[in-house]
């Protein structure tokens, strides 16, 4: 009897045992062969043999087992590690301009850039037809290739509001004339807190250049390899899966409310459920 919140509790046993790959036992109990190799992940039956004091258990008593003692299949989530040594100060960097973007939100701005590429025929899915041996259904594309587009886009904090700029390449040019639209976009803005990953583009000698001519613009630089830090990153297909279209302001972030008439300026920026909500770590 594995009792819970007594002297019998073994949750804790179970807890430990299952956060590592299954052993000996689950091997003897699942191998296909007498000398085949231990099973890759935990099932039932694989429960079962570990723990001796299950093995009168049936199948469905080691799972209601495991509910009672509040264990679920659970998907893992990777660890996230940035090897810049000035991970912390630079994460603080990011709060005090987020802190100064939300205290003066008629003055400042804050975006998150990033820059990604896609394919223009969107991967074939499931729908409904006649069942076989009639035809599969043909998917519907545009265009006579498959060719590999690419765009840059940044994410204002505050208003959800996306600018976007796409073409066949981008490079030093386009992320300039990207930031000359950032500045034109936010024209009343006396700074724009431009929130970016360390690309070699973003520090060549002519995209510096131009900037040294857009005072108003200031480069926010992330901790090396931590897109978890910028918002943009999370799902940043959301604004190139449509046709390409000429208005260079994007509603259809999955973390951003839908926009409806002219105003797309309004709304909540950022989702408060996902690691997007940076400005949730704000204080009232």
């Amino acid at each position: 009897m594995a009792s819970i919140g007594c002297v019998f509790d073994r949750t804790d046993e179970l807890v430990e045992r299952l956060q590592h790959a299954p052993g000996e036992e689950a091997r003897q109990e699942l191998a296909p062969t007498s000398d085949g190799p231990a099973p890759s992940r935990w099932t039932l039956r694989g429960v079962r043999a570990t723990f001796p004091w299950l093995k009168d258990y049936t199948l469905s008593g080691v799972w209601r087992l495991l509910r009672r003692h509040d264990l679920r299949i659970r998907a893992a989530r990777v660890r996230q590690h940035s090897p810049d040594p000035e991970y912390l100060a630079k994460l603080e960097h990011l709060l005090a301009y987020l802190r100064d973007a939300a205290a003066h939100p008629d003055q400042v701005v804050l975006v998150f850039l990033d820059e990604m590429g896609y394919y223009r025929w969107p991967k074939e899915g499931r729908t409904w037809s006649t069942a076989a041996p009639n035809p599969a259904p043909l998917a519907d594309r545009d265009g006579p290739n498959n060719k590999q587009w690419r765009v840059i886009g940044a994410l204002n904090a505050l208003t959800g509001r996306v600018d976007y700029l796409d073409a066949y390449i981008i490079g030093r040019e386009k992320v300039i004339v990207f930031y000359r639209q950032l500045a034109a976009a936010y024209g009343d803005a006396r700074r724009i807190y431009v929130v970016q990953d360390n690309w070699s583009i973003h520090t060549h000698p002519e995209v510096q250049a131009a900037l040294s001519e857009l005072p108003r613009i200031e480069p926010v630089w992330l901790p090396t390899y931590a897109p978890w830090l910028n918002p943009i990153e999370e799902r940043p297909t959301d604004y190139t899966w449509r046709r390409r279209q000429p208005q260079q302001q994007h509603p259809n972030l999955p973390s951003v409310p839908s926009f409806s008439g002219s105003d797309r300026r309004s709304g909540t920026a950022l989702s408060p459920k996902g690691r997007s909500n940076l400005l949730g770590y704000l204080p009232a």
